[in-house]
């Protein structure tokens, strides 16, 4: 069974997994530059988990440096990539900032509910 796609905002900068707001990719990245920085992260994901099993702290502290710099190149970490001076609100809860009237009706009607 395919996993359902993330609610996201109205205006596209967050999903929402379990109630919590989650910086979306940048949509201005090309197809090309998205698909080349999400390989990246996937790569570096693969990388801690294999640290971890392996018991390296030195491999599994490149790793977590390289999924942060793929992060940074998708949007989802760093400065904001919208330009109207609205504030980032990365991690909060949905339902404590600007969009908890549309999380409401939205969760209401979809698994991301707390």
């Amino acid at each position: 069974m395919a996993k359902p796609a993330a609610l996201t905002t109205p205006d596209g900068r967050y999903i929402v997994v379990r109630g919590r707001l989650w910086r979306a990719t940048n949509p201005g990245l090309s197809e090309a530059d998205r698909t080349r920085h999400v390989a990246a992260l996937m790569d570096g994901r693969r990388n801690v988990a294999s640290a971890r099993r392996a018991g390296d702290s030195v491999a599994e502290k490149a790793a977590h440096d390289a999924v942060d710099a793929a992060k940074h190149a998708l949007g989802e970490r760093g400065p904001v990539w919208w330009t109207d001076g609205a504030p980032d609100l990365n991690r909060h809860m949905a339902r404590t900032t600007p969009y908890a009237a549309w999380f409401a009706t939205a969760a209401a009607n979809s698994d991301d509910a707390e």
